[in-house]
């Protein structure tokens, strides 16, 4: 089973001078322990079910240039990029350059954005969550017509492009790979079936990971997919550090399901949170 740190809180410490070097350091400690992949979150505000939303938040995609120039081996990406921040070619583009600067470590985690207050706060167009879909769809699209070398117009309903140029390539066979993000189950993981390398459930219970699993499986089956092709991660949404033994039980559950990797957020000052999970957990993983 692989790890993922999922870096969501700036807050701990706040003070913006404190913000890189705890960033720094908690990277450093994670990628020596082994964890595999390193993501932050596509917001701007911070999500107010978690925290005010006023706590620090950076750009996620300055962040991981920042991470990729102090680390080597792990993957780094945003978990859910929010389709409605970025135009679908910008976007590739970005990916692209991370991948490169990163010596072909970026992936690309994507799904359909949902916070109106940032978005409204900060003049991103709110559309209606059908649209949302649809845009998704085309941006995927696009993303892998850009990375396929193909140098040509894309015309969709939402996007227009008329060269879909990417130089440099990305160092990524045969691209970065696409995560996408969420376990809707008619669009989500329909997208997933279609387009995805990889998609990320939240993982409340093993039960409901297996349901949405089977729900992937059908949606393979109806788009000629290979449903053992498709790398399956989760969001572990129970605190790993409160009880380990109990956390490993519940991954090896998961591991069973054809889980592959584990994203887990740090609940405590993120240095602290790595120290721990190189000492007490990352052992033990690596058995499962």
């Amino acid at each position: 089973m692989k790890l993922g740190l999922h870096y969501w809180n700036f807050a701990k410490p706040a003070e913006p001078v404190a913000i890189a070097p705890t960033l720094r350091e908690t990277a450093l400690i994670a990628e020596q322990s082994g964890v595999a992949a390193f993501s932050v979150m596509d917001h701007y505000f911070q999500m107010e079910a978690s925290a005010p939303a006023e706590e620090p938040m950076l750009e996620g995609y300055t962040t991981l240039g920042y991470v990729a120039a102090i680390t080597s081996q792990m993957q780094l990406g945003l978990l859910v990029t929010g389709v409605m921040y970025r135009h679908p070619g910008l976007l590739a583009k970005i990916v692209t350059t991370l991948d490169v600067l990163s010596g072909g470590r970026a992936r690309l985690g994507i799904g359909a954005s949902w916070y109106e207050r940032e978005q409204r706060g900060l003049g991103v167009p709110v559309v209606p969550v059908a649209e949302r879909f649809e845009r998704l769809e085309e941006t995927l699209q696009i993303c892998l017509q850009m990375w396929s070398g193909t140098v040509a117009e894309y015309n969709g309903t939402y996007y227009q492009l008329t060269e879909t140029l990417n130089s440099p390539p990305a160092i990524s066979r045969p691209h970065p790979m696409i995560m996408i993000g969420g376990g809707g189950e008619k669009k989500t993981l329909r997208l997933v079936a279609k387009y995805g390398d990889a998609c990320n459930l939240f993982a409340s219970s093993p039960e409901d990971v297996a349901r949405k699993l089977d729900i992937l499986r059908a949606h393979c089956d109806a788009e000629g997919r290979d449903y053992d092709s498709i790398v399956k991660t989760v969001v572990a949404l129970r605190p790993v550090l409160d009880d380990v033994d109990g956390w490993l039980a519940y991954v090896d559950e998961l591991a069973a399901l054809g889980i592959t990797e584990v994203q887990t957020m740090p609940d405590r000052n993120p240095v602290e949170f790595a120290t721990e999970l190189a000492e007490r957990v990352l052992p033990r993983l690596a058995v499962i």
